[in-house]
């Protein structure tokens, strides 16, 4: 019997010692499964799980799909979670689901995309970057580089995020610019950008969307087509990176999608634990990733932290 009783009394203060996974957030974004981008985010995530102390699925489709995507959405409404976290690519197919959870009083943060119509929708804020200004930004440094003729490739026609690096980048550099769509296949994005390439020999400037969905095989048509052209890409990974050491393109700009995952979940943890919020939007980017600084970021990009 006293055994008995000193096993009780230590199982329940190992039941107290151990954190109770009270709070459920969901995470659901519009990032394919074999997307490199998103598995940081998914790292981020997971991370901020652990930290606040809070159980979080992460949940996208297979690929870049709306109506699986609002599907996400809905049964995650459905399960009632304390939080509920998502990408915004498409205002119109989402909104409605995003509007049903903050109608459930499910409290919505959004990341990555949508910051233009986050509020709109009811999210509390967003963790990300402003992409206009961001492809802007981008424009104006490869045309201070002597550009003046450029392809902007589009992997994921259809998302508004990339709609609008495309159309602050044609702004900031001033020159002509036209838009490549794509699939997020790497192999079609090299054979495009090589074909484009071919048919025009002003374009001297090449901006990518993604460092490992498009501006990894960017690099690779140029290095193959023997021409002078600037590559540029949004966002990070070890080869691309390296491709910047190298010499073989000139920047990335890096909305560091890591704390994209980690914020958002730290933020609504804290949020479902003690009502806490910040007042506003948390830029995460843009910051620029030039020679100087690749070969420091290579190390955490091939880590899934950048």
């Amino acid at each position: 019997m006293k055994n008995f009783v000193k096993g009780a009394l230590a199982a329940g203060a190992l039941a107290l010692a151990t954190p109770a996974f009270a709070q459920e957030i969901v995470v659901v974004s519009h990032g394919q499964a074999n997307d490199a981008f998103w598995n940081v985010v998914k790292n981020g995530v997971e991370q901020a799980g652990k930290d606040v102390g809070v159980n979080v699925e992460y949940r996208a489709p297979e690929t870049f799909d709306m109506v699986a995507m609002s599907q996400l959405i809905d049964a995650a409404v459905n399960q009632e979670p304390d939080g509920l976290i998502v990408s915004i690519p498409d205002a119109d197919a989402l909104g409605p689901s995003i509007e049903r959870a903050v109608a459930a009083g499910i409290p919505v943060i959004s990341i990555n995309s949508g910051s233009d119509v986050s509020k709109d929708l009811g999210a509390l804020l967003h963790v990300g970057q402003d992409e206009f200004d961001a492809g802007k930004a981008a424009g104006e440094e490869l045309a201070s580089m002597g550009g003046k003729a450029a392809i902007c490739v589009n992997h994921e026609v259809g998302n508004v995020a990339l709609d609008l690096r495309c159309a602050g980048f044609a702004e900031g550099f001033g020159g002509n610019v036209d838009v490549l769509p794509t699939s997020n296949d790497p192999t079609e994005i090299e054979s495009k950008v090589s074909a484009a390439l071919a048919a025009n020999e002003a374009v001297d400037t090449v901006m990518a969307l993604g460092a490992s969905s498009a501006g990894e095989p960017t690099v690779a048509a140029v290095k193959a087509s023997g021409r002078d052209v600037n590559v540029a890409s949004f966002d990070l990974s070890a080869n691309f990176l390296q491709s910047i050491a190298d010499g073989d393109a000139a920047f990335a700009i890096d909305q560091q999608q890591y704390l994209q995952g980690y914020l958002s979940v730290n933020f609504m943890g804290l949020h479902a634990k003690y009502g806490l919020m910040p007042g506003g939007n948390v830029p995460s980017g843009p910051n620029l990733i030039t020679q100087d600084k690749a070969a420091q970021v290579i190390e955490l990009s091939s880590q899934g932290i950048r």
